[in-house]
C-alpha cells in the first residue's frame, strides 16, 4: 500500500471519527433543547429567575434599612453596629415611625449582617429605640452569634467553589464547541475535496 493510500484511510477514519463526536454533540445539544422546554414551576425556577428575585429582595430589604437608619441615627448605625435590645420589633412596631413588614424586613437584614454577629460579644450592652443601654449579651446569645458568622464563612466557601466548578464546566464546554465548530469545518472541506 502506498503512502497515499495510507493517508487516505486514515483521513477517512478521522472523519468518521469526528462525525461520530459531531451527532454526539448535536444529540446532546437536542437533550438539553428539550429538557429547557418544559414549564418552569415555582418549585423549579431557573438559577436566574432565582438571583432576580433574589436581587430585588435584597434591594427591598437595604432600601427598608435604610429608612430604619434615618428614623433612628441613634439606634441603627452601619459605622457603630451595637446589640439591639430584645423585643426591639414590637418597640419599633408600636412607635409607628415605618410600617410593619418594613421593620421586619430591616430587622432581618440588620441582625443577619456579619458586623452586628461580630457586635454580639459577651458583656456588649443592648441598646433599645431611645439609644440607651437597655441589657447585654449573654453567653448562650454570644456563642449562637458565633455559629451562625461560621456558617456564613462556611457558606461564602461552598459559593466560591460551586462558582469556580461552574467555570470549570463553562470552560470544558466552549472548548467542545471550539472542537465541533472545527470538526464542522473540517467536514466541509471534505465534502468540498469530494
Amino acid at each position: 500500500m502506498s503512502d497515499i493510500e495510507t493517508l487516505q484511510q486514515r483521513f477517512e477514519a478521522m472523519l468518521l471519527d469526528c462525525e461520530k463526536r459531531l451527532q454526539a454533540l448535536e444529540g446532546s445539544r437536542a437533550h438539553s433543547v428539550t429538557s429547557e422546554s418544559k414549564p418552569v414551576t415555582d418549585n423549579e425556577k431557573s438559577p436566574e429567575a432565582k438571583n432576580r428575585n433574589r436581587a430585588k429582595n435584597r434591594a427591598a430589604n437595604q432600601a427598608a434599612l435604610q429608612q430604619l437608619c434615618e428614623a433612628y441615627p441613634e439606634v441603627f448605625n452601619r459605622d457603630n453596629v451595637r446589640p439591639l435590645k430584645i423585643g426591639i420589633q414590637e418597640d419599633l412596631i408600636a412607635d409607628e415611625k415605618l410600617a410593619r413588614n418594613r421593620i421586619k424586613r430591616a430587622l432581618a437584614s440588620y441582625v443577619r449582617n456579619p458586623a452586628y454577629l461580630k457586635a454580639l460579644v459577651v458583656g456588649a450592652e443592648r441598646v433599645g429605640i431611645d439609644g440607651q443601654a437597655s441589657g447585654s449579651v449573654t453567653e448562650e446569645e454570644a456563642a449562637h452569634a458565633t455559629e451562625k458568622l461560621d456558617q456564613i464563612k462556611q457558606e461564602r466557601r461552598e459559593r466560591q467553589k460551586q462558582e469556580r466548578q461552574q467555570a470549570r464546566q463553562r470552560a470544558e464546554q466552549e472548548k467542545e464547541e471550539r472542537l465541533s465548530n472545527k470538526l464542522d469545518q473540517l467536514l466541509e472541506l471534505n465534502r468540498k475535496a469530494r
